[in-house]
């Protein structure tokens, strides 16, 4: 490809309104342009990432035996009342009309379109296992869509779906999709975790994202050095504390005066106590409906995702201030559990607690010394918090670390959430009528793109790993006007385009300062500069991006040590 027949339009400032560096490199280097809140175009440069990540993720796909369609992006409202996700899924879904006054929507995922795919052609199982995939344009209606097309409302995404007779086959399936998916990522160049993870809004029992480490990152993750256990903050697990030898006296529970001391901070200053010797009573509403009290001890913060989980619910949202008041008698800030008519979940931390404090259900009131078991009691105790650096390992018990990452894949178990919502039954080889087991396998592949510039950038740009690198190399003659330069990188680009390297040839009319830093500021992994001086003395310059350094090597071997270099870098990955 050559520069002045391409389109390139970099520019040299940051956007103002780009607040991560891949949302700025990827403006600044002509990668992407913002068309509105969310949603972007992909320029020429952009464009060759996004697919040559399809690429490897379609031979990977392909690999582990999963077969390529293309479902409607238009979906009826139908198939997610069916599922009951018409409602539930919120204000991401954007809802549409038709001429004919029919609702549909703009599919931001597609469960409910392949579930009614398979249970109208898949009714044996003989037919099964199969999997299911494609790389389609999704729209969820993010509130506040930022960071570029990191999270953007539209954007391309590989999702796959897996059916199986059985829970066994179900777990190979999704152990096929957890090796494909690692493949994926090696291949692009990523370091990365899978990490367990919540399963959302999606569903089903089990998943693991795949995250790109970054310090950038979006997402805290949590990980074992020992045993390599990784999960996500919602995930991540905690366990129960030691249980206390002795008991201690429980003096008679006391009311104490706290007149506008509310928070954790004011209510233990104000009483001279640590955070660990307060209880937090959380008023929750589960699934639109049951009033719930959660209970954490001062210093924790509870994991909403794991009381959702605990609770058996779909959804639990905090209470609104007059809920509260309606379900304690006093303002927020004074819940407490003693006489509270309401079921109680705990935390397991809150189990071994003594002569604690409360709040007390009224105004300007808390409780000292309260008790579990003398003064109130707990249906039901729980993982029900956030694991802080002070955790061990859940799994070995050895010191946890704590990082960062971006979620460019998501493999859940989904069983038959969606399978007996929209009656996708088979046949067993009895003759009977069994729900197919499904699973769930997604990547972002703009993100993916957009991750890899995170992870992998320095002050002059990006620095692309080369499978998803716009070109995997870029000549740069700078004399356009000097013949012998121009014929020598002439000759270099065809002898490399016809090795199969992907080049660009900057053939501008420009300053070779002006070259120097657009090559840098797209990332193109080798550089190869054609110089007066330089041909005179029959060498060129070679130089990695990845690297500071440059050497001089023989015209004549120009190409062939371009490609040696090239093969090399891929052969890093492997």
């Amino acid at each position: 490809m050559r520069y002045s027949q391409y389109f390139i339009p970099t520019h040299k400032e940051v956007p103002s309104d780009a607040e991560v560096i891949s949302h700025q490199l990827m403006i600044r280097s002509g990668m992407i342009r913002k068309l509105t809140s969310g949603i972007y175009t992909y320029l020429p440069t952009g464009l060759r990432s996004i697919r040559k990540v399809e690429r490897i993720i379609r031979e990977e796909m392909n690999r582990a035996g999963a077969i390529e369609l293309l479902l409607s992006a238009v979906q009826p409202a139908e198939l997610w009342q069916e599922s009951g996700r018409w409602e539930f899924y919120g204000r991401e879904l954007l809802r549409f009309k038709d001429r004919h006054n029919r609702e549909a929507c703009f599919g931001p995922t597609h469960e409910e379109v392949i579930t009614d795919l398979v249970r109208r052609e898949i009714h044996s199982y003989k037919q099964m296992p199969v999997n299911f995939y494609q790389i389609q344009t999704k729209f969820r209606d993010e509130i506040r869509p930022r960071f570029g097309i990191m999270r953007a409302r539209e954007f391309i995404m590989k999702d796959a779906y897996s059916f199986d007779v059985d829970e066994a086959g179900a777990n190979r399936s999704y152990e096929a999709m957890y090796e494909a998916y690692s493949r994926i990522f090696e291949r692009c160049g990523l370091t990365f975790r899978a990490v367990e993870a919540d399963t959302g809004t999606i569903g089903g029992s089990y998943s693991h994202e795949f995250m790109v480490l970054a310090e950038t990152g979006e997402d805290e993750i949590v990980n074992c050095p020992e045993c390599r256990y990784a999960a996500n903050l919602e995930r991540a697990e905690v366990l129960p504390p030691d249980p206390k030898t002795q008991a201690e006296a429980m003096p008679p529970l006391t009311q104490v005066a706290t007149p506008d001391v509310k928070t954790v901070e004011e209510v233990t200053r104000f009483l001279s106590i640590q955070p660990s010797q307060l209880i937090k009573t959380l008023i929750y509403v589960k699934d639109e409906g049951e009033t719930i009290g959660v209970l954490v001890r001062g210093d924790h913060e509870l994991n909403e995702a794991k009381l959702r989980r605990v609770l058996g619910a779909q959804s639990v949202e905090m209470a609104s201030a007059q809920v509260v008041e309606e379900v304690t008698g006093a303002p927020v800030g004074f819940a407490g559990p003693v006489d509270l008519d309401i079921r109680l979940v705990a935390d397991h931390a809150v189990a071994g607690m003594r002569n604690f404090v409360t709040g007390g259900n009224r105004k300007d009131l808390h409780l000292r010394d309260v008790n579990l078991g003398r003064d109130f009691e707990v249906e039901r105790f729980g993982d029900l918090r956030i694991i802080t650096p002070q955790d061990p390992c859940p799994k070995c018990g050895s010191p946890i670390e704590f990082g960062r990452g971006i979620e460019v894949g998501h493999i859940f178990k989904l069983g038959t959430k969606y399978s007996q919502a929209l009656n996708a039954l088979f046949l067993n080889e009895e003759g009977k009528e069994r729900p197919i087991i499904m699973g769930c396998y997604g990547i972002g592949v703009g993100r993916t793109v957009a991750a890899a510039v995170e992870q992998n950038h320095d002050h002059h740009g990006i620095i692309f790993p080369i499978p998803i690198a716009p070109f995997e190399v870029i000549l740069l003659p700078l004399q356009i006007h000097h013949q012998k330069v121009m014929e020598t990188a002439e000759r270099l680009y065809r002898e490399l385009t016809d090795k199969g390297v992907d080049v660009l040839l900057d053939d501008r009319d420009e300053r070779a300062g002006v070259k120097f830093n657009d090559a840098d500021l797209m990332g193109i992994p080798v550089r190869l500069t054609i110089g007066s001086r330089g041909v005179d003395q029959g060498e060129v310059e070679f130089k990695l991006r990845s690297e500071s350094e440059s050497v001089h090597i023989p015209i004549p071997d120009a190409a062939s040590r371009v490609q040696e270099k090239v093969n090399d870098l891929y052969d890093s990955l492997k």
